[in-house]
């Protein structure tokens, strides 16, 4: 049977995992045994130990209750969950590295795929003065940005199709020249082959079909996926039941926001610093 290495130093959710398999090794169990005991799927165990899915309250007091460990799993299950990424984001991002199609709406702040590493330096220190995160949390958020990045440069590269709320670029983050670099790097993601960028102007209103940011991933398999998150909440969506009415919304989105070459040009009058 082939394991997955785990490095227990990588993040508190390696560490839980690592902490899990060593219980369940000592004992004998398969994860589908654990599974069994504790009311959740050999899968589902399988994704705690490997770090791809942090582990929830109710998981932790259960496996305690499984391995009689007291509260020993459900404390170091805390510092995992307490970890800079959302539940169901690591998840994500590794489908996010091998898409053929990602489709993304963005509210409020540019998202991660189109971030300078000096803006995405802001948001993440800006955290860290609201106590949000710590500041190796904020490291580590800056050099996910860089890592989902570099996943693009894959050949083939996806084809990604991008739609930024207004207020994405009308919120001012950090000094004027990291807003300017930011619309240069808009403006160059724009010219690339795989890619479309548009804008969805604040008075398309109740038109608009999404109140969060959202992510509809189209996998090699043409399997579709979608992931969407509020400020403390993360979803990825695997069903394609629930993902398909995401993927027609999108696409009412994109009918209703502004073309790529007026998008374009509102984003280069922003960097001129017109109104």
């Amino acid at each position: 049977m082939n394991r997955k290495e785990l490095d227990p130093e990588s993040s508190p959710g390696a560490a839980f995992g690592d902490r899990l398999r060593t219980l369940r090794d000592e004992r004998g169990w398969t994860q589908d045994d654990l599974a069994e005991r504790i009311g959740y799927s050999g899968t589902h165990i399988s994704a705690v130990e490997t770090g791809r899915r942090p582990p929830t309250t109710r998981f932790a007091n259960s496996a305690d209750r499984a391995f009689g460990t007291g509260d020993r799993l459900q404390r170091q299950g805390q510092a995992a969950r307490h970890n800079t990424l959302l539940e169901g984001f690591p998840e994500f991002v590794a489908h996010e590295a091998r898409a053929a199609e990602i489709r993304l709406y963005g509210v409020g702040v540019i998202p991660g795929l189109l971030q300078t590493p000096e803006y995405a330096t802001v948001l993440a220190r800006s955290a860290v003065k609201r106590g949000a995160i710590t500041p190796d949390q904020a490291d580590e958020r800056v050099a996910l940005v860089a890592k989902r990045q570099a996943s693009l440069a894959r050949t083939p590269p996806p084809f990604v199709l991008v739609v930024l709320d207004e207020g994405c670029l009308r919120s001012s983050i950090g000094e004027p020249s990291v807003m300017t670099a930011q619309f240069e790097r808009l403006m160059e993601f724009a010219d690339l082959p795989n890619t479309v960028l548009q804008v969805a102007e604040f008075s398309m209103g109740e038109r608009r079909p999404f109140d969060l940011p959202v992510t509809v991933l189209t996998l090699p398999d043409r399997k579709l996926l979608s992931y969407a998150e509020s400020a403390h909440r993360g979803h990825l969506e695997r069903e394609s039941t629930f993902v398909l009415p995401i993927l027609t919304a999108y696409h009412q989105l994109q009918a209703e926001a502004l073309s790529q070459a007026a998008s374009v040009a509102m984003i280069s009058q922003l960097r001129k610093g017109s109104p």
